[in-house]
């Protein structure tokens, strides 16, 4: 899976032991969402980033490939993000 960080995060390969953990915070992030939880949503998110940088393998800059998830840069609020966030958060599974 590859997810793009808006910002000047750039884009990061996730492969299926990452895309396991990142999605158990994106769910984490999605309950938040869903409860109107801003200061919930804002530490899932970092979080999420964090483990987006952690775990995944960032891709170079002047490879060109399609975004299968599209996350919003740290310190987006949730009113924000909310354009982004799908039934399934901002990780399809």
């Amino acid at each position: 899976m590859i997810v793009r960080v808006l910002g000047s995060e750039g884009q990061f390969r996730l492969d299926d032991a990452a895309f396991a953990s990142v999605s158990e915070i994106d769910d984490r992030l999605q309950a938040a969402a869903e409860a109107g939880d801003e200061a919930g949503f804002a530490t899932a998110l970092a979080q999420l980033i964090g483990a987006i940088h952690e775990k995944g393998d960032p891709l170079p800059i002047d490879e060109l490939v399609g975004s299968d998830a599209v996350v919003p840069a740290e310190g987006t609020s949730l009113e924000e993000a909310k354009a982004l966030l799908s039934p399934e958060g901002l990780i399809p599974n």
